[in-house]
This record gives C-alpha cells, sequence and structure tokens, in this order.
C-alpha cells in the first residue's frame, strides 16, 4: 500500500482504514483511492484477509493424572464487511485466541484419562473452534479450522507406555512360539510312534519269512534226501548260516571285531541256541 499526492493503492487480500480527523470514515478495498489529507483524510493502517494460522501449545492435566502438552493449530482470517472490528477492538488478536484456547482445553482435557484424550482430540478440537467462533466473531475474525495436531506426554508416561506395548508384544510371540514347540513335539512323538510301530511290524514278517524259508528248506532236502530226518537237515542249514554269518563280518570294512567262542565242540552249541532262537520267535509270532 503506497501514498503519494493523496493518492494510495491497497493491495489484493488486504483493506485499509480511512480516518478523518482520527475518527474511523471507511474501509477501502484493494485498488487505488484518492485520499486528500489536506482536509484531515489519512490511513490508520492496514489489515489483512489472509487466513493466518497460530499454534497454541497448551500444558494441562489429564483425568488420571497425567500431564500432557496439546498443540492446537488455529487457523483464522479477518472478515471484510467488519474490518473495523477487527482494526480497533482488538489489540493483540493472537493473545486473546489463545487465551481462549488456554481455557477450553484445561476445561476439557482433566475430564477425560490418557487413552481417551487421544481417542478424543477431534471432539476437543471441535470444543475449541465452538467456543472461539463465538468470541471472535463479535471481534470481526472467523475460524476456518481449528485442529489437535500433537498430543504429547510426559517423557517418562511416554516411555512407560511403550514398556508396556512392548511387554504385550513380548507375552503374544512367547505363547505363540510355545504353542509352535508344542505342536513340533507333539508331531515328532506321533512320527516316533508310527515309525517304532511299522519296524515291529518289519521286524515281526522278517522272522516269519526266516521261519517260513527254514521249514520250505528243510522239507524240501528231506524229501530229496531219503534217510535224513529234519533235525539232521536243521543242523546243517544253521551251520552254513552260521559260517555264512561270520564270512560277512570278515569280509565287511565297517564291521566291529566280534569275539565268538569257537572250535569243532562249539558248533552244537551253536546250532542248538540258534534252533532255540528261532523257535522262540516262530512261537511269539503265531
Amino acid at each position: 500500500m503506497g501514498q503519494t499526492l493523496g493518492c494510495i493503492q491497497v493491495d489484493q487480500s488486504t483493506v485499509a482504514v480511512k480516518e478523518h480527523f482520527g475518527k474511523f470514515d471507511d474501509v477501502l478495498e484493494p485498488g487505488c483511492h484518492c485520499l486528500p489529507w489536506c482536509v484531515g483524510y489519512q490511513v490508520a493502517g492496514s489489515l489483512s484477509l489472509r487466513v493466518q494460522q497460530l499454534d497454541v501449545r497448551c500444558e494441562t492435566k489429564t483425568k488420571d493424572n497425567v500431564f500432557v502438552t496439546v498443540v492446537a493449530s488455529i487457523q483464522y482470517r479477518a472478515l471484510a464487511e467488519k474490518a473495523s472490528d477487527a482494526f480497533y477492538k482488538l489489540s493483540n488478536t493472537k493473545a486473546q485466541i489463545q487465551a481462549y484456547v488456554f481455557d477450553v482445553i484445561r476445561a476439557s482435557v482433566p475430564r477425560l484419562d490418557l487413552d481417551s484424550t487421544f481417542e478424543q482430540k477431534n471432539d476437543i478440537a471441535k470444543a475449541v473452534e465452538d467456543e472461539l467462533e463465538k468470541a471472535m466473531s463479535a471481534y470481526g475474525f472467523e475460524i476456518v479450522q481449528t485442529l489437535i495436531v500433537d498430543i504429547e506426554p510426559d517423557a517418562q508416561v511416554k516411555r512407560a507406555m511403550n514398556e508396556i506395548n512392548a511387554a504385550a508384544r513380548l507375552r503374544v510371540a512367547a505363547n505363540e512360539k510355545a504353542e509352535a514347540e508344542k505342536i513340533l513335539q507333539i508331531k515328532r512323538a506321533e512320527g516316533e510312534a508310527e515309525s517304532k510301530y511299522l519296524s515291529g511290524l518289519g521286524i515281526a514278517r522278517q522272522r516269519q519269512a526266516i521261519v517260513d524259508g527254514l521249514r520250505d528248506s528243510v522239507l524240501a532236502f528231506s524229501e530229496s534226501v531219503p534217510g535224513t530226518s529234519a533235525k539232521d537237515v536243521m543242523d546243517m542249514v544253521l551251520v552254513t548260516q552260521y559260517f555264512d554269518t561270520m564270512k560277512e563280518i570278515g569280509s565287511s570294512s565297517k564291521s566291529s571285531a566280534v569275539f565268538i567262542p569257537h572250535g569243532p565242540g562249539a558248533v552244537k552249541d551253536i546250532a542248538t541256541q540258534i534252533r532255540e532262537g528261532l523257535l522262540q520267535a516262530d512261537s511269539v509270532v503265531h
């Protein structure tokens, strides 16, 4: 806004307050105006019509005795049709708005606990906006928007809240881990039980096959060689198997050393022991 030879220019989004001998006369819109200062006209000042923002930090206490700092963002502007009120009635607009914000927040937050304060911050903002709109409209200002942009608890309270949340999550994780380990142990036990059952079936069938094979061999040999008894054939088969086993143990590079009492007289004892073992296995299978 400039003034030269009684002419002034009012910028866009701005109004000027014209006075005549110190008394309010008119509000000048944006543009060029003739202002003959020689007859007592002058510009008292200008007023911006742009939206302005004021951030207010208010410390208060919640219902559960936790001190918090509430940060409110107030967006406001002067009304062109009430420019004279906005220019003359308030000497410090920001201080006036801040006082109303303090009053509303310190009346609303103490009725809420900490969790409810976070959950109902929109309600707090609405209460602040309603109170400011009612109060500031009388002074020529419009409240465009009121936002609660931050709620900051005390540092120790914030740290305690984080620790509580972390402990709860660790407890859930521990329960899930224990449940997973329990399932693994159950499945492992079921697998071992099934493995042992199948192994038992395999051993029983193996022994049954050995008994059946020996019986068939004894019967076939008795029929082919007249005069031989089943006992003679059984002794010969057992001795043959015994020497086959000894041969296999000796030829294997990974077998451990086995000490067996051996001699001509021991063959009969070995045959007797093998026969008794097979007969006992046969009786258990049947």
